[in-house]
């Protein structure tokens, strides 16, 4: 399994961007499929994550409400829409996948990850 995330960039903040996340996966479908952040200094964090079967998604509360997960199957992309961001928001964005939602939201354990993507709030 690989994942190729992209859509990162240099946006100001109020502004939004969207990520995506490409697997090159037969089973795609049957992954759950998450987003991580990591600033510098910081420690990883959770950011959203998405059921393979019943696309439920879960949030981190520090964009809940501002940011969407969602998911194509018939593409095997997972999506970050990423509104009303803030300078806080910056950091370098990972997606992930796994068979298990509990390590997809906690990131312990996690099977596969992408590379990450580069986002810069400016204030």
């Amino acid at each position: 399994v690989q994942l190729q995330a992209s859509g990162g960039g240099l946006v100001q903040a109020g502004g939004s961007l969207r990520l995506s996340c490409a697997q090159s996966s037969v089973t795609f479908n049957y992954l759950h499929m998450g987003w991580f952040r990591q600033a510098p200094g910081k420690e990883r964090e959770f950011v959203a994550a998405i059921h393979w079967l019943t696309s439920s998604t879960f949030y981190g509360d520090s964009v809940a409400g501002r940011f969407t997960i969602s998911r194509d199957n018939a593409k095997n992309t997972v999506y970050l829409q990423m509104n009303s961001l803030k300078p806080e928001d910056t950091a370098v964005y990972y997606c992930a996948a796994d068979s298990s939602l509990a390590s997809i939201k906690s990131a312990v354990g996690v099977d596969y990850w992408g590379k990450g993507t580069q986002v810069t709030v400016s204030s």
